[in-house]
């Protein structure tokens, strides 16, 4: 029984009690009246009194109950919204994977369609050299045929309709290029309606996906490109190797080379013609790595029992002269040799050069230079101006100018040292910028030669603005030097000029470690660093060389630019 229902049950004792009294309040006295309220208004106490325990129980129970169930629904709750999360996350996974699925699809089919596209190309391409091809030899026929139908009347009908099949030919031809363009045309809709579908199944904008698919093919293309780039040149080598050497043939032939060939070549006579077999090495191992520590370029032809070095410059010819000849008297050729004697032939060639310089300084009646500038004179004995031979022309300027000092009453020993250093600057103009007159002042400077010998240096093209006499002297001696019949021709001096740019030109490109000019000007040969320049980047940097050269130079015939690229691993056994 519920608490709602006792208290009801007292409210109907009550009024019953109520009525009762009112009905027999007649018959019974007052107090049996007060009596029988009494006894009910106890009742109806106790009653409510056992109503409210009860109803605190009940109502404890209920609280204990509704405590119980929130727990559970809590928990029923929590297991709920697990089950929904990773619900959840299983579908966003799948849509995930179905998307990137979707993705690689029309990635694939996209790859897909522009190789076809690209196939299309290529036979378009085809069919166009074919029909460019066709056309031309159209023409040539229908030239033929004119010819043809002069001499022979009676063959023209025969080659009009020779003609006209041509022609139908050509029209079907064209229209065959025009439904190709058209097809071309559905191709490149059909892309934009793949790229538009692949942006929406993707969720980027077009021009993020054109960014990363355009990374991406950048990334997977670039070896691509200089394989493409390699073949390209392959081929462009070879169809011009003919027309190349019908060129060299012609310069040859007009123009006669023996003192290209005497200042620029040497020769080195050897033991028997097997000996260039060892030379060359085991897959050329030997003659490349002579040619890299060298810079001269080795030449091994059908020349009996000798071989040649090329190189414009003399020095470098020289040590090569001097490490081979060392190598082909000791037997031992391989790379490390090679390497331990161009070393030994460089410090041979030191001490050459400063017996050189001390020779002329002899033979012009100087004394007191300093050993720096004695190992300068004498690397004049490699350097040639306008065909004259610089080391020889300094010691005639030197005496020319002493006869005319001692003439003129003034010091002929002065006068000497100022002609022997006129040209000095030209020792090093290879290697430092400048004209060879600011080189020779910066050098007499630094050796603490006589102002007389400085204002030589600095005057000796333009006596005009001389400060001293033998400024003067110098010009004079200098232009009697070279107005002698034979002293010098203009082309070497052009010739030299021309090599030496031609490894400025490559030197100037990062990456590049050494250049070196051989073959006459006919090649450049550029050493790179291995850790910079990539075997991909080799093949594009010697076409950007090649393009520059073109730019920036004027040349005759053409020029090879050779990029060398060599990784050495070396480990010593202890």
């Amino acid at each position: 029984m519920s608490v709602l229902d006792l208290v009801l049950l007292l409210l109907v004792l009550l009024l019953g009690a109520a009525l009762f009294l009112r009905r027999r309040g007649e018959d019974r006295s007052g107090e049996e009246a007060q009596r029988l309220l009494e006894a009910a208004r106890g009742e109806a106490r106790e009653a409510l009194e056992a109503a409210r325990k009860e109803a605190k129980e009940i109502l404890e129970a209920a609280r204990q109950e509704a405590k119980a169930l929130r727990e559970e629904a809590e928990g029923r709750a929590k297991a709920l919204r697990q089950e929904l999360e990773a619900e959840f996350k299983r579908r966003a996974e799948a849509q995930e994977a179905e998307a990137r699925k979707r993705l690689a699809d029309a990635e694939e089919r996209l790859k897909a369609e522009r190789e076809e596209l690209r196939a299309e190309r290529e036979r378009l391409k085809a069919l166009q050299e074919e029909l460019r091809a066709e056309r031309d030899r159209l023409k040539e026929e229908r030239e033929e045929l004119r010819r043809e139908a002069e001499r022979l009347s009676k063959r023209g009908e025969a080659l009009d309709a020779r003609a006209l099949k041509l022609d139908a030919l050509e029209e079907a031809l064209a229209k065959r290029e025009e439904a190709l363009k058209e097809r071309e045309g559905l191709l490149a809709e059909r892309e934009k309606e793949v790229e538009k579908r692949l942006h929406e199944v993707a969720g980027l904008s077009p021009e993020e996906a054109r960014r990363l698919i355009l990374e991406k093919l950048d990334r997977e293309l670039e070896e691509e490109k200089a394989q493409k780039v390699r073949a390209a040149l392959e081929r462009v080598r070879l169809e011009a190797r003919r027309e190349a050497q019908k060129i060299l043939a012609q310069a040859m032939q007009r123009q006669a080379s023996e003192t290209a060939a005497q200042l620029a070549v040497s020769v080195v006579p050897i033991p028997s013609d097997a000996m260039k077999g060892r030379i060359i090495g085991r897959e050329g191992r030997n003659i490349r790595t002579f040619e890299a520590l060298t810079g001269v370029d080795l030449i091994i032809d059908d020349t009996p029992e000798a071989v040649l070095l090329s190189s414009f410059n003399p020095i470098r010819r020289e040590i090569a002269r001097m490490a081979l000849e060392e190598l082909l008297k000791d037997g031992r050729i391989h790379p490390s040799r090679i390497e331990e004697v161009v070393e030994k032939a460089k410090q041979e060639m030191k001490t050459f050069i400063y017996e050189r310089g001390e020779e002329a300084a002899l033979e012009a009646g100087v004394v007191g230079l300093k050993p720096g500038l004695i190992q300068l004179l004498g690397r004049l004995h490699f350097r040639s101006s306008y065909g004259q031979n610089v080391l020889k022309h300094s010691i005639q300027v030197a005496h020319l100018t002493g006869i005319m000092a001692a003439e003129l009453g003034l010091d002929s020993a002065l006068a000497r040292r100022a002609g022997l250093l006129h040209d000095i600057g030209k020792s090093v103009d290879r290697e430092v910028e400048g004209s060879h007159v600011e080189i020779g002042i910066a050098l007499a400077r630094r050796f603490g030669e006589p102002a007389e010998v400085l204002d030589g240096i600095a005057h000796h093209h333009d006596p005009e603005n001389a400060e001293t006499v033998y400024a003067v002297l110098v010009a004079a001696a200098d232009a009697l030097s070279a107005a002698r019949p034979g002293a010098r021709r203009e082309s070497l001096e052009e010739y030299l000029q021309r090599l030496e740019a031609l490894e400025r030109v490559a030197l100037s490109f990062p990456g590049v470690e050494t250049a070196f000019a051989v073959q006459a000007g006919r090649e450049v040969r550029v050493i790179v660093k291995p850790d910079k320049i990539t075997d991909a980047k080799a093949t594009l940097l010697a076409r950007e060389i090649a393009s520059r050269i073109e730019r920036e130079m004027n040349y005759p015939g053409q020029v090879q630019v050779t990029v060398v690229r060599e990784t050495r691993a070396v480990e010593y056994a202890r």
